[in-house]
């Protein structure tokens, strides 16, 4: 039984391949028609809104239906409702129990844990809380921001009572780092143990994503992401956002227990990812490889696309006829 079903699988092209490449039988669900992800998997199926009381019901029904070992979530939309669920859901969920991805999805909530559990993080205040003696810049973030978005760089006391007032999102202030970003992506068993760890820079980022950066064979970095995740006892994949400040010390910024919006480079790079989800989905017990990738691959991202036609009954497909020769206007050489 190697049935993986992907949620909210929208744009993750790039996952679902990867997962067939490695042998699985891939089934992608969404509310939307128009994600492309369905149309790249083996299998789709249209599902409830995560909010809609018979998300989980759905689900149930289409593991049952499809022969599903493994249900992996491909953004941070229902990571609550799944792991809450996940003895109702007839496969293996890789998520983290639900107070961490509680905490793990709110920044001010997650900078806390990470100080309780002896994890560097930078100074962090709620508004209401922030020193006088503060020094600048910081940052003000939304506690449940997505990407970038409402992040405000203050360069001093004016532009931070501006961007508190400016935001409708609940915020925090955090002291912005001053040394290079790194991104991890790490992988956990299901007894927390990580399985490897994968650092890369942060050449070119949009939107909160990286679409250019190089694998790094960091003995530090590794090392971080390795107790990152056997502190926080994390399940499967995860993506570890840090800075390394000019005083050498390493601050976590962000976590996302999922796989990262880079996954094509530690995927390239020999992770074996997918390998190990599908091993622990069958019950087996993969021994860490820790440092065990290919440095220095390069990743750099572009827009791709995906046609569709509409079907006799009004479902979607892609479009697979071959696009006729362009002709040119009389008396114009080709």
């Amino acid at each position: 039984m190697n049935g993986v079903l992907f949620t909210c699988a929208g744009q993750r092209v790039d996952i679902v391949t990867a997962f067939k490449r490695a042998g699985a039988r891939t089934l992608a669900t969404d509310v939307n028609p128009l994600a492309p992800a369905l149309y790249h998997a083996d299998e789709h199926a249209f599902v409830p809104r995560v909010d809609d009381p018979g998300y989980v019901g759905a689900l149930r029904g289409l593991v049952d239906l499809h022969d599903v070992s493994l249900i992996v979530p491909l953004t941070d939309l229902d990571h609550g409702v799944l792991a809450r669920a996940r003895g109702e859901l007839g496969a293996l969920v890789l998520l983290p129990a639900p107070e961490i991805v509680d905490a793990l999805a709110d920044k001010w909530l997650a900078h806390l844990l990470f100080v309780e559990r002896g994890i560097g993080s930078p100074p962090t205040w709620l508004p209401d809380a922030v020193p006088d003696d503060l020094e600048f810049p910081v940052l003000v973030k939304a506690r449940h921001g997505f990407g970038s978005r409402g992040i405000y760089r203050c360069a001093d006391r004016a532009e931070l009572d501006f961007f508190l007032r400016y935001t409708d999102k609940e915020s925090m202030v955090q002291s912005a780092c001053r040394g290079e970003e790194f991104s991890i992506d790490v992988f956990c068993d299901l007894e927390s143990r990580c399985l490897n760890a994968v650092p890369r820079t942060m050449i070119e980022s949009k939107g909160g994503e990286s679409i250019k950066g190089r694998t790094i064979r960091d003995a530090e970095l590794i090392e971080l992401g390795r107790f990152v995740s056997e502190t926080l006892d994390l399940v499967g994949p995860a993506n570890v956002q840090c800075f390394r400040e000019p005083d050498g010390s390493l601050r976590v910024t962000d976590i996302n227990p999922r796989f990262g919006g880079a996954f094509p480079l530690p995927t390239a790079a020999g992770s074996l990812y997918p390998e190990l989800a599908l091993a622990l989905a069958a019950g087996e017990r993969p021994e860490p490889r820790l440092g065990e990738f290919r440095e220095g691959l390069v990743m750099t991202r572009f827009f791709s696309e995906l046609v569709l036609s509409a079907g006799p009954d009004g479902t979607l497909e892609p479009f697979a006829e071959e696009l006729p020769e362009p002709v040119a206007p009389d008396g114009v050489e080709p």
